[in-house]
């Protein structure tokens, strides 16, 4: 089971991890994760596979809700972050408050960031600060079939 971190204790811990391990690899994948289904259990996982540890970011309520909008998020960052703790695959949990995740990829300097497969290796917002730092990018997960907007419709719709 992971760990709900803050930003100053993950980097407190990955620091102690790496040197303990100068070969451990470390992947970070990030995203809102509001209302959680089977689509992020997979990225998840795949995310997992690329390194020996993963770190996800998830943002936090003010900035989800600035970039999707009034309502959101739906669940609680808090909540969405020790849900998220508790899926095998994840080690770390940190909330970030910025929209994008490049600052939190900047501190924590992953081996390799992982982003889902609506995304682009060369077009993802990231892609500069990944070449610039020798981070890879890896597009894992499977097909964007499961959203948390079809989820919402589906129930508002009662399907």
């Amino acid at each position: 089971m992971g760990h709900v971190l803050d930003r100053d204790a993950l980097l407190q811990t990955l620091r102690a991890l790496r040197r303990d391990a100068p070969d451990l690899r470390i992947a970070m994948a990030n995203g809102l994760f509001d209302l959680l289904h089977v689509g992020h259990l997979r990225y998840l996982e795949a995310a997992r596979a690329e390194a020996d540890r993963l770190v996800v970011a998830v943002n936090d309520d003010e900035s989800a809700h600035a970039l999707r909008g009034a309502g959101k998020p739906i669940v609680p960052g808090v909540e969405r972050a020790e849900l998220l703790a508790g899926f095998a695959c994840v080690d770390f949990v940190v909330l970030f408050p910025e929209l994008d995740v490049g600052p939190l990829l900047r501190a924590v300097r992953p081996d390799v960031h992982c982003k889902g497969t609506d995304y682009d290796p060369d077009t993802l917002p990231e892609a500069g600060i990944a070449r610039d730092l020798g981070i890879r990018i890896a597009i894992v997960g499977d097909p964007k079939d499961h959203a948390t907007t079809d989820l919402i419709s589906r129930v508002r719709d009662g399907r």
